[in-house]
């Protein structure tokens, strides 16, 4: 538990972090931690974040040491899609038992990997440390150890106990792992001048797969991504790559860090939602790929797709502008979404009457800030009380959140659009613009909304 806790105030000091870096020699030895109190992981505990994180990584098995409930939590719940491999959406669990919890459970876990490797010889194995076996004392690592020298194969420790935190810090913690047991262990067959590393992109919904065309339009391979539709291999190999890409900082600015650190990978924060988040993106990574030692040229063949993806889009875009200006969205997200979106969707003259802050860092909040033009619409917290009500006095034409809120939505008779990992259509890149746009639209005119607003048929002949 020692270890654990030197790791997470590793994490709480990182001097990456916007807000560490405001603070003062001896604020910032405190950290950014927050003494928890009870049910404060009822949004996502760190095990959550770690597995999210990291399940996306399609061709390894992903074993969860503890009770079955953790495994039943956690699995598939985001739609981060494989071009391949499927193994990443079998549950792997040692299914803990009152048995195990008095006599321990690590010669289970031992079988567990063993009896993995029989049946599914994957590349690795990926062991999730939760908090039943983390608080009678069993011993991942070693476990973990034994396991590699015994098999051969890389067995990767993620000791994320739920009670150790929040999701976010579960995120980082998976990234740790794997700065620590993953990064650097392989060589890449061929490395190029255009080989980049995105970091937290998570393929939700294909997301990735709207962005690649148009890096390998330009000559740019992804040489790893962390970790949407990845290959262990590759991401073992990321520390070859000339330039990286951050996608949310508030995930897993460690290891953007790290990288640049130990292996003087330069990286920046950008988005690929909205069009001109996308070709600011592009236009980044080219820089860095150039003053990596990459041919000048690229900047000009960038430049040229973005002009033609640009006018692509908007020609596409232009029969949506006049149906949706100036009707107001309620945005209730948080990271990077928190501006992204907000300035793609007033790209298309969209009113945003609120965005949350609640997952983003203060670079986030800055940047909204800046987008936006004040801070009068960025709010933290919104109790459904008052979101219902914003919604029912028809502050907001559509909202769009995560699946947990759209109830309060649907209450108030209102249109709602998931923007979050529960989501089936891609929104990453020029083409995921349209398709936003597109599946706006189709919510806000929907006639259904139109029929639910009339009163009842008995209401109407009382009248």
């Amino acid at each position: 538990m020692s270890a654990l806790k030197n790791r997470i105030a590793s994490v709480m000091e990182e001097p990456a972090c916007g807000v560490n870096q405001a603070k003062d020699a001896k604020e910032r030895k405190k950290g950014c931690a927050k003494p928890l109190t009870p049910g404060a992981a009822a949004g996502g505990c760190a095990f959550d974040g770690a597995k999210i994180s990291l399940q996306p990584i399609t061709d390894v098995a992903h074993l969860i040491h503890g009770p079955i409930a953790c495994e039943g939590n956690s699995w598939d719940n985001r739609h981060a899609l494989s071009s391949g491999p499927l193994l990443y959406r079998t549950g792997f669990t040692t299914d803990m038992n009152e048995l195990d919890v008095i006599y321990g459970a690590e010669k289970k876990l031992f079988r567990a990997i063993r009896e993995i490797i029989e049946k599914h010889n994957p590349p690795a194995i990926f062991v999730y440390q939760t908090c039943v076996p983390a608080m009678i004392g069993d011993d991942i690592e070693a476990v973990c150890k034994a396991a590699h020298e015994k098999f051969g194969k890389p067995i990767v420790p993620i000791n994320v106990p739920g009670f150790a935190g929040s999701k976010n810090l579960g995120a980082k913690l998976a990234g740790e792992a794997l700065l620590d047991y993953v990064i650097g262990t392989e060589e890449p067959e061929t490395t190029t001048p255009y080989d980049i590393v995105i970091i937290a992109e998570f393929n939700v919904a294909g997301d990735l797969w709207a962005v690649k065309p148009l890096l390998d339009a330009v000559g740019i391979r992804i040489l790893a991504n962390i970790s949407g539709d990845a290959r262990y291999h590759d991401i073992a190999c990321a520390h070859r790559a000339k330039a990286a890409m951050m996608v949310c900082s508030k995930a897993m600015i460690n290891v953007a860090r790290k990288l640049e650190e130990r292996w003087e990978i330069p990286y920046f924060e950008g988005s690929f939602y909205g069009v001109s988040d996308t070709s600011e993106s592009l236009r980044q990574i080219a820089k860095l790929l150039v003053q990596k030692g990459a041919p000048a040229e690229l900047l000009e063949r960038t430049e040229a797709l973005i002009a033609s993806e640009e006018a692509r889009a908007w020609e596409r875009l232009a029969r949506y502008k006049e149906r949706l200006k100036d009707k107001r969205v309620l945005l209730f997200t948080g990271g990077v979404k928190s501006w992204s979106v907000v300035s793609a969707l007033q790209e298309v003259g969209m009113v945003i009457t609120g965005t949350s802050m609640r997952k983003s860092t203060q670079e986030d909040r800055e940047r909204a800030t800046e987008i936006m033009g004040t801070d009068a619409h960025l709010f933290d917290e919104m109790p459904p009380r008052e979101m219902y009500k914003l919604l029912k006095d028809a502050r907001a034409d559509i909202m769009l959140s995560g699946g947990r809120s759209q109830f309060v939505a649907l209450k108030a008779k209102t249109p709602w659009l998931d923007i979050n990992q529960e989501r089936h259509v891609a929104y990453a890149g020029y083409e995921g613009m349209v398709n936003l746009v597109k599946e706006i639209d189709r919510a806000i005119y929907n006639p259904i909304w139109a029929q639910v607003k009339r009163p009842a048929p008995w209401e109407e002949s009382s009248v």
